[in-house]
């Protein structure tokens, strides 16, 4: 069942936003966009695990899009931080109305289906709610505290 996207756990919130198409070139925005508002945001003791969380969710957006997108060209997915003084929030938004498959049953050798178990594993929490008229968001809860 989709939840909502979970409210900022503190008052002070700080937002960034990205669009990118579904391409190499795009995928290299995401990457350079989270490795540049995490220095801004001195949270870069969290680099390593928000790029694998925003990776993961960006790859399941561009799988699960181009279908859905029906046009030609790349589809697009919009990519979003949200920054309270306790929790980075994550979202990845794209047109497919389809539900998230997460399937922790999955073997270790395969080679897809293992993304959602990463980001459960790296985030406090995470979940998915639609985006009418059409398309969903997957969002991903992080912690900004340092590593014990």
């Amino acid at each position: 069942m989709p939840e909502t996207v979970p409210p900022p756990s503190g008052a002070l919130t700080v937002s960034a936003a990205l669009r990118v198409e579904c391409s190499r070139e795009g995928f290299a925005r995401v990457r350079s966009f989270t490795r540049d508002t995490l220095h801004i945001w001195s949270l870069g003791h969290r680099y390593d695990d928000t790029t694998l969380v925003v990776t993961e969710l960006a790859a399941n957006a561009a799988t699960h899009a181009a279908p859905a997108a029906g046009a030609p060209g790349a589809p697009e997915i919009r990519l979003g931080f949200l920054l309270d003084p306790t929790h980075l929030l994550v979202t990845v938004s794209d047109p497919d109305d389809h539900p998230p498959v997460y399937a922790p049953a999955g073997s270790a050798l395969e080679e897809h289906g293992r993304g959602l178990c990463l980001v459960d594993a790296l985030s406090e929490e995470w979940g998915w709610t639609p985006c009418p008229p059409a398309g969903k968001t997957v969002w991903a809860r992080l912690s900004t505290c340092p590593p014990i």
